[in-house]
């Protein structure tokens, strides 16, 4: 029986209340009088306004963006909002997390700058995505459904009210997720459905099994045309053609394979266009970038870079000493919603869907003004690689830090962070450029699979150790803790419109997560 403590005495109780009855002290920290001069770069070194001198006692994040907003001369409703780097003057260092007004003068002199007052400071603004996401804290649905483990799980770009799930059972099933309830069973494999794709425009989905074929679905729950055969072992990843770059709104789909090859499917005539070979191991992954390359990783160490045009090979990336499990492109995010974004305005013709899948592609991979699509690419030599091909075959970076293999990676929708899982337990998060930024510790077992949220200010992670974990972008802290799960959770999705999380796994129930 848990010991009860004793009610207060006469003499604690007196003083209890005499200390609720003085005021007491509540004077803020002092800031030390003064201001700093700012100059304000984007993310390619170009100066974006005026040098300016901040006050150091306003000196918030929040004000220095809204400061640099009305600098650019934008309307209260154009206001973007910015997250500072601070560059300290002479030298490379990078503080990539902004100081409050009462540490700045600390963080300055740590790094050596004695009277801020006199050196003008380099603060390196990112855009941050204009609308938020809050983060999911509870589960509102368990479905119950399918009759083995539950492998792959992708939301619709077009709505996140339809979930599709790939299963051990050798089905794949569409759930309607505003009423927590199963609404089509796609039967017709007769193997595990190892891997699904929503079509960009979500018409149509695609999934690949264990039975050696690929079989496209309607949002219906139909199955449309033949089963696609051609690979002699099962499929492993498959990948639809960017939206913009259709001709004759004919889209071509990827399928990676157990086999060693890539075949690209003409999906209208069930055909295959080509048949990618050059792998001497099973492709474990395969994406396809927006200027119609088709990038695939494979368990024989490499990256291979294929013109998906032409069917010829253009690069082959090697760095890796072991198996690569997995891999991520800077621009998945926006070739995955194609002209779906957040704010709900979907174009009338097919031509200005084309442009809008087209402008939000090149937004978001440009770099110094050049297109570059970049890859990280995560291996069980328990090291990631980040390439820019276009650049040549030597990596960029070489991102060490994880004690085991690391088994998932993904880019922050603004490819602004990477986050990978590993099987250390641990989720790693790093720059755009490869550089380490922090461990998020929290699980427990393997973390087999992170998904960020749409405005790239959150990351959900799914673990062996049977929960979700919902982490801060901002703080790097976890935000949310998500038990529920009976057993292991192998795959993941956070809506596209940012509502709610999807999960499944080894108990074989589908889970929705909302906040």
């Amino acid at each position: 029986m848990a010991t009860i403590a004793p009610p207060p005495s006469k003499r604690q109780r007196r003083e209890a209340l005499e200390r609720t009855q003085i005021q007491q002290d509540v004077t803020p920290p002092v800031i030390e009088a003064g201001s700093f001069k700012a100059r304000f770069v984007d993310n390619d070194g170009n100066q974006l306004a005026d040098t300016i001198e901040v006050p150091l006692a306003d000196a918030t994040e929040k004000n220095v963006s809204l400061l640099l907003n009305t600098l650019l001369g934008r309307e209260r409703e154009e206001f973007t909002p910015y997250r500072f780097r601070i560059h300290i003057p002479n030298s490379d260092i990078v503080v990539d997390n902004y100081p409050t007004p009462s540490e700045f003068l600390a963080v300055l002199r740590k790094h050596g700058i004695e009277n801020p007052f006199e050196t003008t400071i380099t603060l390196a603004a990112e855009p941050q995505a204009v609308f938020k996401v809050q983060a999911v804290t509870r589960m509102s649905n368990r479905i119950p459904g399918h009759g083995e483990a539950i492998l792959a799980a992708q939301f619709s770009p077009k709505t996140s009210s339809l979930l599709a799930t790939g299963s051990g059972d050798n089905t794949a099933r569409i759930w309607n997720t505003d009423s927590g309830t199963p609404k089509y069973t796609l039967k017709g494999h007769s193997g595990w459905v190892l891997a699904l794709a929503w079509r960009p425009d979500g018409q149509n989905l695609a999934t690949g099994s264990m039975d050696k074929t690929v079989r496209i679905w309607d949002e219906s729950g139909q199955s449309v045309g033949r089963p696609f055969n051609g690979h002699s072992k099962w499929i492993t990843s498959i990948a639809w053609q960017p939206f913009h770059l259709w001709s004759d709104d004919t889209p071509k789909l990827a399928s990676a394979s157990k086999d060693a090859t890539i075949r690209i499917w003409i999906v209208n005539t069930g055909r295959t266009e080509h048949v990618l070979s050059g792998h001497k191991g099973s492709v474990s992954c395969v994406r396809w970038g927006g200027t119609d390359l088709v990038y695939s990783a494979s368990q024989d160490k490499t990256v291979k870079v294929w013109d998906a045009i032409s069917g010829t090979l253009k690069y082959t990336l090697s760095s890796h000493a072991h198996w690569v499990n997995h891999f991520a492109l800077s621009t998945d995010f926006v070739l995955r919603t194609a002209f779906y974004d957040h704010t709900k305005n979907v174009p009338a013709t097919v031509e200005e869907k084309r442009a809008k899948s087209k402008e939000r592609f090149e937004k978001a991979a440009k770099q110094q003004g050049k297109i570059a699509e970049r890859i990280i690419s995560a291996s069980d030599d328990f090291t990631m690689y980040l390439w820019d091909p276009a650049q040549g075959t030597k990596p960029l970076a070489r991102l060490l830090g994880h004690q085991k293999q690391v088994n998932h990676v993904s880019f922050s929708p603004d490819g602004s962070l990477i986050a990978s899982a590993g099987w250390d337990n641990h989720i790693k998060i790093w720059g755009r450029d490869g550089k380490f930024l922090t461990t998020l510790r929290g699980h427990v077992a393997p973390v087999y699979q992170c998904a960020f949220s749409a405005d790239s200010r959150l990351l959900c992670s799914g673990s062996k150790d049977t929960t979700l974990k919902v982490w801060d972008m901002r703080s790097f802290k976890l935000s949310v803790d998500l038990p529920g799960h009976e057993d292991e959770v192998y795959a993941l999705d956070w809506s596209l419109d940012g509502r709610l999380v999807g999960s499944g796994g080894k108990d074989k129930a589908v889970r929705l997560w909302r906040n």
